[in-house]
């Protein structure tokens, strides 16, 4: 991704150069632990390029930045019907919870890490650099 900005109700509150989006849920069994591998899977990933254009490098050896979204509807399940179920997110408060202590962690590691706001209704503009998106999952059972 090599631009990213967060709006609500027309007014900027977070933007990052090149780096990561992070559309972050939080799921029902989500603990700190949780948050914690997340996070360092997320610093560590290989998804940058190196010198022969492979992607072998993290985001902390790219020097990029770190844009961290609440997004409670990736944890839709829609495997039945015409209408996404939230069953499986963590319940509002809960996640909030989780969210602002994933953010803490990440601004530990690095200080610039930016975020939107949990629980707003926000525009999220990006430049997808590819594209290329993952889907990072840490599990509750090991990382």
């Amino acid at each position: 991704m090599t631009a990213a900005f967060v709006e609500i109700e027309g007014v900027e509150i977070a933007r990052i150069g090149r780096g990561l989006v992070v559309l972050v849920a939080v799921e029902r069994e989500d603990n700190e632990a949780v948050a914690g591998r997340l996070l360092e899977r997320l610093l560590n990933y290989r998804v940058f390029p190196d010198s022969a254009g492979r992607m072998n490098r993290s985001i902390v050896d790219a020097g990029g930045a770190l844009l961290l979204v609440p997004q409670f509807t990736l944890a839709a399940d829609t495997s039945k019907g015409l209408r996404p179920g939230f069953s499986t997110a963590a319940p509002a408060q809960e996640g909030r919870r989780l969210f602002q202590a994933l953010l803490q962690l990440a601004r530990r590691r690095m200080p610039g890490a930016q975020a939107g706001v949990f629980g707003a209704s926000m525009q999220v503009t990006l430049t997808n650099d590819g594209p290329v998106t993952f889907w990072i999952q840490a599990s509750r059972h090991g990382a």
